[in-house]
């Protein structure tokens, strides 16, 4: 057993996690810290995920670390390039040094006296022991090792093969395979048009349409910006921009919900093969109950007007030897069936939290300024927004992190926390959406208040403006080691 102690332990070494330690590298230099990473690469999601076409579905200026511009030519990239640039970063500033891989944390407890965590991960075989003053969880909130399938009728019958995108087989051979992809979320819209050239045939089977945008692959103001400007001001000036269109979008939908609705299915029709059935792209919610889903260059469209994709909206009866009977009676060949049916939705990182010796259930937490929890010290869980770039919320979460730490220092506090308390008046979900990854498991997340700083609020440029004028103790608890923290061995 082996026990190591630093001032902050961070959890997670994708765009998260790289941007958290060099916000605590920047901001508070005397640190010392730790990332721990299950898998044996940078990347997280960018580097889990292989199926064909993997990209993003938020523009990368927006998507991308502040700190580091965005260069590539493509506003909408490629796993691989995304997975480079993660990569690169971690390499550039200094922080794979500071990567222990191979360490799933699957407990941490916190003691009040000591004023720190005790952090258990696993190594293979071996149990690795450290302990820390911050405890920072970059780890998303979905869990890696499983994805959501149903349960299917008579999926063990099926003679092809079924596949899940979050575990794609590197040797699959699809081409000139009738194809069948369950679900219509981003995943979905990825793949079509990313095998529909290869196939035979390749349907996307749907229980609900999604609304679908087209967005340009490629920024072409983003160019311009950066030949009249500064590589750092360019890079800020274009992702002010773009945040400025994807939020203020966001916002004219939730304000006209009718309006936008009209407008979007409008422009998919508009690229759809005349005489199309537009029942098959008509959410029954409003805009951004559930997240848009973003084809660049108008490519699932592209891919429907050429006769190698369809969209079947149904649902499954059965499957059989030769592919899926559905309740409306039609049958769907397939060789190989792909069940893009969303992620698993995990809390807190799938880890045992205890604080002074009581286990921690998540979803008796309330969400505090969008990262720390009600009677949780010293720790904070980054999870970004749900209509907007990820990084976005990511790095102010970081940053306010960051503020916190050298706040406890300037004060002479070892710990802050949230009022464990928490929120009064009614809880909500933690995330604001209806999709079906998210409803499965609202009973095991945190919750959110009703008013700040208990709430969650999906805006970037109000955040912004809150995060740098914060009260750090609003309803904040803080206190002080009461007995000198044991010396690692």
């Amino acid at each position: 057993m082996d026990e190591q102690h630093v001032d902050v332990i961070i959890v997670g070494a994708g765009l998260s996690g790289i941007g958290a330690a060099y916000r605590l590298q920047e901001q508070c230099p005397g640190k010392t810290y730790a990332l721990l990473e299950s898998r044996e690469a940078v990347g997280g999601t960018w580097d889990l995920f292989r199926y064909p076409g993997i990209r993003s579905d938020s523009d990368m200026y927006t998507l991308s670390f502040p700190f580091k511009p965005w260069t590539n030519t493509k506003a909408i990239a490629d796993g691989s390039d995304i997975r480079d640039y993660i990569d690169e970063a971690a390499d550039e500033f200094g922080i794979r040094d500071h990567i222990r891989f191979g360490h799933r944390v699957v407990r941490a407890a916190w003691s009040s006296e000591e004023a720190r965590w005790t952090v258990t991960s696993t190594v293979g075989d071996q149990t690795v022991v450290q302990t820390a003053s911050f405890l920072y969880l970059c780890s998303g909130y979905y869990s890696y090792d499983t994805g959501f399938t149903p349960d299917f009728p008579g999926l063990d019958t099926f003679e092809g093969q079924v596949v899940h995108p979050q575990f794609w087989p590197a040797d699959l051979q699809y081409e000139g395979k009738e194809v069948v992809v369950i679900g219509s979320g981003a995943t979905a819209v990825t793949l079509i048009p990313s095998m529909a050239d290869d196939v035979s045939h390749i349907t996307m089977l749907q229980r609900s349409p999604t609304y679908i945008t087209t967005l340009p692959s490629k920024d072409t103001l983003a160019p311009l910006i950066r030949r009249l400007l500064p590589a750092g001001l360019a890079h800020r000036v274009t992702r002010r921009k773009n945040a400025s269109v994807a939020i203020g979008f966001y916002l004219f939908c939730r304000r006209f919900p009718q309006l936008a609705r009209r407008i979007l299915l409008a422009r998919a029709k508009r690229q759809l093969p005349q005489g199309t059935d537009m029942r098959h792209f008509t959410p029954r919610y409003d805009p951004w109950d559930q997240r848009l889903c973003v084809v660049p260059d108008g490519d699932l469209f592209r891919s429907i007007r050429r006769g190698k994709a369809s969209i079947v909206t149904d649902t499954i009866a059965r499957f059989t030897p030769t592919g899926i009977d559905l309740d409306s009676g039609e049958h769907l060949d397939a060789d190989i069936v792909v069940t893009a049916t969303g992620l698993q939705v995990v809390a807190l990182g799938q880890i045992d939290f205890e604080v002074d010796g009581r286990a921690i259930d998540a979803h008796e937490l309330y969400v505090y300024k969008g990262l720390m929890f009600s009677g949780m010290p010293n720790f904070a869980w980054c999870v970004g927004y749900t209509n907007a770039s990820w990084t976005l919320r990511a790095d102010l979460s970081s940053q306010y992190v960051c503020r916190l730490i050298n706040h406890l220092d300037a004060t002479g506090h070892d710990f802050g926390m949230p009022d464990p308390r928490g929120a009064a008046g009614q809880a909500a979900p933690i995330l604001d959406l209806s999709s079906g990854y998210v409803t499965r498991v609202a009973d095991l997340l945190p919750q959110q208040g009703s008013t700040s700083p208990w709430t969650i609020r999906q805006n970037w440029f109000l955040d912004s403006r809150d995060m740098k004028h914060t009260d750090l103790d609003q309803e904040m608890v803080f206190g002080r080691a009461t007995v000198p923290a044991a010396v690692p061995a």
